[in-house]
């Protein structure tokens, strides 16, 4: 093992011992323990830097194959169990892995040949591929080694004043948002409970916890949900931050926080730079700022032209960033002939925004059609896609519409091939082709789409339509969507049932 390896595993050890894990109601790091021994004996009879892919569903099972994958220096793909075959497909024909570690559907043994090698950028340190959309809807990786993820954890340590970080996971482990939770806690020696739903919050806690000295974190609309309970918002008062991330938040749910006087801090990251590079002190949002935050110390920002000018403060234009959690890059490649979003080692993101003459960021919007629902990232051409794929529609946008439970609600405009097509039944093709996520929560057919002479889409007038259809719904009105509180891809119902 490299050098930032192994004093990982030094770190490992002590945490273990330790006894640094809880999920759930019990102490896990000795079965940990076991399982990473386990796995370390299955990497030791394969071929070296073997390629994994990791699905577990099980947070230890999942940590131990993480850490043996880093330990044996072999590149692991963190793949989302909840894919639909698809999906999976997608992956299986970019590149095939040595092995798998989790349930996933049986895959056709169909890909193109031959299939691609996975090429490290970089040497140094095992690779870690997490999962990012691209904006065609394919699957893609961001690429991170042990020193990216190191790099964030010591920006945001030096950020809160803090040489341990204790975190409360109620996020999945494949996403980065989990992961670094995770990182924080294991190369501080801070302790790290994993619940499996943030509904656990608070009945199934076990009463030694301490919140106070611990950072959760959520995404809009788990807050959201909470804060309607009075014991949740009461336990998430007592957090020593809770950190929000993963989606734009709105107005209404920063004044409920502050009004529950909750440590609340508005984050600012991706995937690409392995979480928050900007991040707003609860002392700050108690006061009144809704602003994304200031910039942490392993990072840099700049607001840009999209020739790439850099703006005055308080212009708006796009965010570029540089950042020693930087991602190296993607996996797959970048898709058709988009430009480099990682050219010149800032990485261009899809936001606009502006600094204040304070340093605090502000986000206004995206450059892209790219929605964010629930804190999960869909773009409407992956939607499009899976929907003309049932041979049911003969044309089909999807669009975004605010939703105060999910922040943004996947909205699905179409024109049927026959007037009988209900929604339930087209809801119902999507099944096993799409995961739930992506599924759209209101469904509206219509005779024609507004298309020019060139074909183009014109989605600005769509949704406009879309929204005046939505003021004016009625009980016999033809849109659905799915029933408040349901996941996506739920049941259908009229819009006031």
């Amino acid at each position: 093992m490299d050098r930032p390896v192994t004093a990982l595993f030094t770190r490992l050890c002590s945490w273990i011992d330790a006894d640094g894990l809880q999920v759930g109601d019990r102490r896990a790091c000795a079965i940990l323990h076991q399982q990473f021994e386990a796995k370390l004996a299955a990497l030791d009879a394969v071929a070296p830097q073997s390629v994994i892919f990791l699905a577990e569903r099980d947070p230890i099972a999942f940590l131990a194959g993480f850490l043996a994958a880093i330990a044996r220096n072999c590149p692991v793909f963190l793949c989302n169990p909840h894919w639909q075959p698809p999906e999976w497909q997608q992956l299986f024909n970019a590149i095939r892995p040595d092995l798998i570690w989790g349930d996933i559907p049986a895959i056709p043994p169909h890909s193109p040949s031959p299939l691609p090698k996975f090429t490290p950028p970089r040497t140094e340190t095992p690779c870690i591929l997490i999962p990012t959309g691209g904006s065609s809807g394919k699957i893609r990786f961001a690429i991170h080694t042990v020193r990216t993820l190191t790099a964030s954890v010591r920006g945001f340590c030096e950020y809160f004043d803090r040489d341990r970080v204790n975190s409360f996971c109620v996020l999945p482990l494949y996403h980065v948002s989990g992961l670094m939770q995770f990182w924080r806690s294991l190369l501080t020696g801070g302790n790290l409970a994993i619940f499996p739903s943030y509904k656990a919050i608070p009945q199934q806690i076990p009463p030694n916890f301490n919140p106070s000295n611990s950072f959760i974190s959520l995404v809009p609309t788990q807050l959201q949900r909470l804060l309607t309970l009075p014991q949740a918002a009461a336990y998430l008062a007592r957090f020593e931050a809770v950190l929000l991330g993963g989606a734009p938040a709105w107005s209404d749910l920063f004044a409920t926080a502050r009004t529950l006087n909750i440590p609340l801090a508005p984050t600012y990251g991706m995937t690409e730079t392995a979480s928050g590079v900007v991040t707003l002190k609860p002392e700050d949002f108690l006061a009144g700022n809704n602003s994304s935050g200031r910039v942490l110390p392993h990072a840099r920002l700049k607001i840009c032209t999209p020739t790439g000018e850099t703006l005055k403060p308080g212009e708006i234009g796009m965010v570029a960033i540089a950042a020693k959690s930087l991602a190296l890059g993607y996996f797959p490649q970048n898709e058709g002939n988009a430009s480099n979003p990682f050219d010149f080692n800032f990485f261009n993101s899809d936001d606009l925004g502006y600094i204040d003459d304070r340093g605090y960021l502000q986000i206004v919007g995206r450059n892209s059609d790219k929605i964010i629902t629930g804190g999960e990232n869909v773009f409407p051409a992956e939607v499009e896609a899976a929907i003309r794929a049932t041979g049911l529609v003969k044309d089909v946008c999807a669009i975004a519409v605010s939703d105060p439970d999910w922040g943004e609600a996947i909205a699905a405009v179409y024109v049927p091939r026959s007037p009988d097509l209900s929604p339930e039944h087209l809801s119902r093709a999507l099944e096993g082709n799409l995961a739930h996520f992506k599924r759209p929560k209101h469904w509206w057919a219509i005779e024609q789409l507004p298309r020019n002479d060139r074909g183009k889409l014109n989605r600005e007038q769509l949704q406009k339509q879309f929204l005046e259809k939505m003021q004016n719904l009625t009980a016999t009105a033809t849109i659905f969507r799915v029933p408040h509180g349901e996941t996506p891809g739920g049941t259908l119902a009229p819009k006031d049932s």
